[in-house]
C-alpha cells in the first residue's frame, strides 16, 4: 500500500461528504454557505479530483458575486485544473461576462493557462469584447515570472 492509498483511505467518509456539499454549493452559487465557512476556516483553494477549484466550480456555472468573494478569502483566479484549464478561461468559454469582470479585477492573468483565456477570445468570436481589457488586465502575464524582491 503506498503513502497516497493510506492516505485516501483515512480520510473520514464525513469530510470526503462535506467536500463534496462544497463543490456542489460552489456550483450553485450558495454565497450565503461560503460567506460562513470561508471565515471559519474553509480553504479557499479546496480542490477536486479533477483540479477544480472551488473559483474555478463557480466561475464555470457564472457565480460573479461568490467568484468575488473567494478572491476575497484568498482563492488563487490563476490556478489551472488538471486539464491546464483557467478560470478565465473557462468564464471565457461559457460567455459570463460578470464573471469575466470579477476575475480580471482578482487579478487574474488573461495569458495564463492552455488554452488561456487569451486563445479563446477568436476561438469564440469574443476578441471585440475582451481584447483591450485583457491586454490592460493587472494580471496580464504576472503567472509564471519570477518574483521581483
Amino acid at each position: 500500500m503506498s503513502n497516497s492509498d493510506s492516505t485516501a483511505a483515512s480520510i473520514p467518509p464525513e469530510a470526503i461528504e462535506f467536500a463534496s456539499r462544497m463543490y456542489n454549493a460552489a456550483r450553485e452559487g450558495q454565497k450565503e454557505i461560503f460567506e460562513q465557512a470561508l471565515p471559519a476556516g474553509l480553504p479557499p483553494n479546496l480542490t477536486n479530483e479533477k483540479g477544480d477549484t472551488l473559483l474555478m466550480l463557480a466561475a464555470y456555472h457564472g457565480h460573479a458575486d461568490l467568484v468575488k468573494l473567494l478572491i476575497q478569502h484568498g482563492a488563487d483566479p490563476n490556478r489551472i485544473n488538471d486539464r491546464g484549464q483557467s478560470p478565465l478561461a473557462g468564464a471565457v468559454f461559457k460567455n459570463e461576462d460578470a464573471v469575466v469582470e470579477a476575475l480580471l479585477e482578482g487579478n487574474a492573468d488573461p495569458s495564463h493557462g492552455s488554452p488561456s483565456a487569451l486563445d479563446c477570445l477568436p476561438i469564440f468570436k469574443q476578441e471585440e469584447k475582451w481584447g483591450a481589457k485583457f491586454a490592460a488586465a493587472p494580471g496580464n502575464g504576472k503567472v509564471g515570472k519570477p518574483a521581483s524582491g
